[in-house]
């Protein structure tokens, strides 16, 4: 079942809607602490929208962006600037140095954390980011197996990337038929992640315990997926390609480079500082730094595609369509969902 889309006459009536069911209800039951999450692809205004609802409700960020996580990584990962991060606190920000690894089970407990010290404050933990992977952990619970290896990992990626999404699926099937139909061959994360763990435990994924339902989570979700159409979208991430490299983004990864960037395989295959590195190893020529432009800009919109892809197949998310609305105006609805809903 996809996320919900509310178009037009549907988001205009939605705070009537909430209403409704605060009248029907009768039963006593035991309320959850609600919790904002707010998704959607790169470039779209996730930060901007986070910051005017924080500062409307008494809010508080957390980051769901893997990369976010390490210090120093700014400029490439969209990271809010240090004058709204001291007005509105920030959480899983530059907690890492490059030198130490972070995974999807560290986000998992580390934000569940941030939740309930946020909570404890009687404010309002925001959730933001777009690795979906990430979300889903937070949301469904922490993927169980192996923690990643970034080396078989990116072994995995490459031959994701050569031989495509098909070929790995069929040997996922032959490995794990179990499992590989509960998926398709679109679930390339997936389908890399089954791999990965068949690999490192040489078991199968079907052997493992399932993730727990919505049901049995401790917070309300209150999950949006914002997005604009790709043709406004992808034009809007090639000129913050753009305006990212005239903010010295390259001189970010120089300095970066210095602290160990290159070793942490992770963070070096990070979609900007894959191609500025190799952009570095090369001999800088015009025709280089063309080839530069072009995979940074190109990697950037098969991400933004990725995400779309991810995100359609959650039901949890409810989407707004940024360009129909004022990003003031998408703020409300969601401020207004979180305050009559129950």
């Amino acid at each position: 079942m996809p996320g919900v889309i509310f178009e037009d006459k549907e988001l205009q009536n939605l705070v009537s809607q909430f209403a409704i069911p605060l009248r029907k209800k009768t039963a006593p039951h035991v309320k959850k602490k609600k919790v904002i999450v707010i998704s959607g692809p790169t470039g779209v205004g996730k930060t901007r929208l986070s910051l005017l609802i924080a500062s409307a409700i008494g809010g508080e960020i957390i980051s769901a962006d893997s990369m976010q996580v390490y210090s120093g990584m700014d400029i490439g990962t969209a990271k809010a600037s240090k004058e709204e991060r001291q007005k509105v606190p920030h959480h899983l920000v530059d907690i890492r140095e490059l030198n130490e690894s972070f995974n999807v089970v560290e986000f998992y407990h580390e934000s569940k954390q941030a939740i309930h010290e946020i909570l404890a404050k009687e404010h309002v933990p925001i959730v933001v980011g777009g690795t979906g992977f990430y979300l889903h952990a937070l949301l469904c619970g922490p993927p169980h197996g192996p923690p990643s290896v970034p080396e078989v990992r990116i072994k995995l990626e490459n031959e994701m990337q050569q031989q495509g999404a098909e070929t790995l699926y069929q040997r996922l099937k032959n490995l794990d038929p179990d499992y590989a139909v509960t998926i398709t061959q679109k679930d390339r994360h997936k389908i890399i992640r089954a791999l990965e763990i068949i690999s490192l435990t040489h078991q199968k994924v079907s052997q493992f315990p399932k993730m727990k339902n919505q049901e049995e989570e401790e917070f309300d979700f209150r999950c949006w997926f914002l997005y604009m159409p790709k043709e406004i979208l992808y034009p809007l991430i090639e000129k913050r390609c753009d305006q990212m490299i005239e903010e010295g983004f390259l001189e970010e990864v120089k300095t970066l480079e210095l602290r160990g960037l290159r070793s942490n395989l992770s963070a070096s295959q990070a979609i900007g500082y894959r191609q500025c590195l190799q952009f570095l190893d090369s001999q800088r020529t015009h025709e280089d730094w063309e080839r530069f432009l072009f995979a940074f800009k190109q990697a950037s919109r098969r991400y933004a595609k990725r995400q779309f892809t991810w995100f359609r197949k959650d039901p949890l998310f409810r989407w707004l369509n940024r360009d129909k609305y004022s990003m003031e105006y998408v703020a409300e609805t969601i401020i207004q969902d979180f305050e009559l809903s129950f």
